[in-house]
């Protein structure tokens, strides 16, 4: 499979990119890979890259989004941090990604068993480690957590369905966080030029399931 080009890029819509990732996720499950020249995209692109979309997702080594997308050199822009939240950089990036390198699509992916989340559930037992940039990183979830622990309920990793819905929360608090912090990428998803999707991530099966879709 060729690399994209500035041709290629033009045709493909936001609901097309986001059926290329579905896509490639089922192949990436079913073990049915397209075959690929990577060096011969690696010269492809050598003048330039046309990616259709920009993945937000955790760096969590499990979740390589062109992996699990199925997707070769120069098709997407690819952000991690631990969490997958945003900040101005991020957002910078991603406006970047879209308004000036044409991308069609942002997706926020979360993931099941996430360490950040986890950590932000066992916030006391981080602190206790002393580092001070990861204690301020777990403290970027705490909104989501104060709005769906119920009274009464345990605030701790352990507690599985506790961390799966702060992995949802979080996935749509950033999408909606894409959209305040950026007033770019906000019209230009209410235009129809982008879309912005959220996708889970399962560390067991390999599935991505989408958000809202």
């Amino acid at each position: 499979m060729k690399a994209h080009t500035y041709e290629t890029q033009s045709t493909i819509t936001p609901e097309k990119a986001l059926q290329y990732l579905k896509e490639g996720n089922q192949r990436f499950v079913n073990n049915l890979k397209v075959n690929r020249n990577l060096l011969e995209q690696v010269n492809d692109t050598r003048e330039g890259q046309w990616p259709f979309a920009v993945i937000l997702s955790c760096i969590d080594s499990r979740t390589s989004t062109e992996l699990i997308f199925d997707q070769g050199l120069g098709d997407i822009f690819s952000i991690r941090i631990a969490g997958n939240f945003v900040n101005q950089d991020i957002l910078g990036s991603m406006e970047f990604a879209c308004n000036i390198a044409g991308s069609k699509l942002i997706v926020v992916m979360g993931h099941t068993k996430c360490g950040a989340l986890k950590g932000s559930l066992d916030y006391a037992k981080v602190q206790k480690l002393g580092m001070q940039n990861l204690n301020h990183l777990i403290h970027q979830f705490d909104g989501c957590v104060e709005k769906i622990i119920n009274n009464g309920e345990e605030r701790s990793s352990a507690n599985e369905d506790l961390l799966e819905r702060l992995n949802i929360c979080n996935i749509n608090r950033t999408m909606e966080d894409i959209r305040t912090g950026s007033a770019t990428l906000r019209d230009m998803e209410l235009n129809g030029k982008i879309k912005i999707a959220g996708a889970n991530y399962c560390v067991k099966s390999g599935v991505v399931t989408w958000i809202n879709d």
